[in-house]
């Protein structure tokens, strides 16, 4: 190796990094795991501490992550209940072994030699996420990035193990994924939002029995969750806003409770509960409309319950959601909120409308724009 601030030290990447590069897929960031050195030869190299578990080094120049080789011993609930051990005794499979899934148990030397004593590289051309050993069930967090792992690579033809898969099971059968905290449980879902194929995400985790302990509002109905599954491939948007509007989609069928004591236990931000609610909206005008032609002042409710006047930004895209139920009723209402828009709150003060007269005043005109649009006059 080259680089002077290395040099003399067993050095490895580790992780995605390898395993993503085997796969073709993109490699975001590199990891390695430095062997058979000290917290504080790392420091007198000129590497800055960051690890606050255990010790992690940045690089003085790149900024990469550098790990001293570490060992995990269960010692309580959940996914920070370990007691770590790092020390130049550790060896880089006793590092590998702590890892959840063979593929992310294989390291590499600078030069590209692979080193891989759980066969990784045999499970990523069989397709096959699979855990590096029993010691899996001790971290009930592994059931998560499994499932994640799965919404990942699905699309390449990815499965979980029969045999991973039952000590998911097991975890989730045992109460110890009840210890993972909120935000961890949201994290991961984000995440898994954000990938490819989410859709496996949740149904690896409802196969294994974590859905219904951790979202038992999504689990309780199959049919009803393989109807919003198949709902994350139609949205109004792409981009950014993916992940958002695929977690407004799942949870777009629950009623406002169900919906909300899901959220609040996941503590999911307030942006995305806001979308949520006003796909939920939305559904309920669309299904309301099978029946009947919505009025007027069926869609004012509406508008004033997504908060159109202030923020008409969200209109478009809701739009775009109910051309996905209905594209002639889509039209209709884009049509009766164009003309609602040209009903104006400063001609009304100029007509000496004020206080509480102005708003009823704003609101009778504003329905009349819609119903006469509804009614093609």
């Amino acid at each position: 190796m080259n680089d002077p601030y290395l040099a003399g030290l067993q050095v490895y990447r580790v992780g995605g990094a390898v395993r993503d590069a085997r796969l073709g897929w993109p490699v975001v960031d590199q990891d390695w795991v430095v062997v058979g050195t000290t917290p504080e030869e790392m420091r007198r190299r000129g590497f800055r501490p960051v690890g606050r578990d255990f010790p992690v080094f940045l690089h003085p120049e790149t900024h990469e992550e550098y790990a001293l080789a570490r060992t995990e011993r269960k010692q309580g609930h959940g996914y920070t209940g370990f007691v770590v051990h790092a020390s130049p005794e550790v060896t880089l499979e006793e590092d590998l072994a702590r890892r959840d899934l063979t593929i992310n148990a294989m390291a590499e030397t600078p030069e590209g030699t692979l080193v891989d004593p759980f066969h990784g590289q045999r499970d990523l051309e069989a397709r096959r996420l699979c855990h590096v050993s029993p010691a899996f069930v001790e971290d009930p967090l592994r059931v998560l990035r499994t499932a994640r792992f799965l919404a990942r690579y699905q699309g390449l033809g990815f499965y979980i193990a029969d045999d991973t898969l039952a000590l998911m099971k097991r975890l989730a059968d045992s109460g110890e994924i009840a210890h993972l905290v909120a935000e961890r449980v949201w994290q991961e879902t984000e995440k898994a939002l954000g990938e490819p194929c989410p859709q496996g995400y949740f149904q690896s985790l409802q196969a294994c029995h974590a859905l219904g302990e951790l979202m038992p509002e999504l689990a309780a109905d199959n049919v009803a969750l393989s109807q919003a599954l198949a709902r994350l491939d139609q949205l109004p948007e792409a981009g950014e806003e993916v992940p958002r509007w695929r977690w407004a989609r799942l949870c777009e069928h629950l009623d406002e409770t169900a919906r909300e004591t899901l959220q609040d236990r996941l503590r999911t931000p307030n942006a995305w509960r806001d979308l949520a609610r006003q796909a939920a909206l939305t559904r309920e005008l669309c299904r309301e409309a099978e029946r009947q032609v919505p009025s007027g002042e069926r869609l004012l409710r509406w508008l004033n319950a997504i908060d159109a006047w202030r923020r008409e930004e969200r209109v478009e895209p809701l739009l775009r959601l109910v051309k996905l139920f209905d594209a002639p009723l889509a039209e209709s209402l884009r049509l009766a909120w164009q003309q609602a828009k040209q009903v104006s709150p400063r001609q009304l003060l100029e007509e000496g409308y004020q206080g509480a007269a102005l708003g009823r005043e704003l609101a009778q005109r504003r329905q009349q724009a819609l119903e006469d649009s509804l009614a093609g006059t």
